[in-house]
């Protein structure tokens, strides 16, 4: 393969929605990437009372005054029932970018109504309302990829 056949090739995976290309013959390799990588960093953190390296005191020298009470959020049960995502993709809640999302909170859907979209590899999955309910709160952002069984939306059966 000459340089003029590889910048044809160049050109014509630059003018389609193509990110990656592999070809693989006896004499030439050729690998095409496009985009960046994206990469998910999961970050935990650590509650700010907590420091690995200072000493503990000892129980004699603790004053009752020197602690504070430390509120603890607990995850509140959530009331309702999940949609989750039966595939793993990447989520939108409108048509196309700056439209009108499909639903929002507070509405009521009926059985059968279009919810959001999953995008996996290129092809639109429209979500739809097994049952009647009322939106209580939409899980995912838009544009958000998402897993196998992640809560997309919770809702209250009607």
């Amino acid at each position: 393969m000459d340089v003029k056949d590889l910048k044809v090739l160049i050109k014509m995976i630059t003018e389609t929605d193509i990110t990656e290309f592999e070809m693989d013959s006896s004499d030439v390799k050729i690998i095409i990437r496009r985009g960046a990588k994206t990469e998910y960093v999961n970050v935990a953190t650590v509650p700010a009372a907590y420091n690995p390296f200072q000493s503990v005191p000892s129980p004699a020298t603790v004053s009752t005054a020197s602690f504070a009470p430390v509120s603890v959020s607990e995850p509140v049960p959530e009331i309702g029932d999940a949609i989750n995502s039966p595939i793993v993709g990447t989520f939108y809640c409108a048509p196309e970018p700056g439209a009108a999302p499909y639903v929002e909170v507070g509405q009521v859907v009926e059985k059968g109504q279009m919810l959001c979209i999953v995008e996996a590899m290129k092809l639109m999955n429209e979500i739809e309302a097994e049952f009647r309910c009322k939106i209580l709160r939409v899980c995912k952002e838009n544009a958000q990829p998402v897993e196998f069984g992640d809560a997309l939306f919770i809702v209250e059966r009607l």
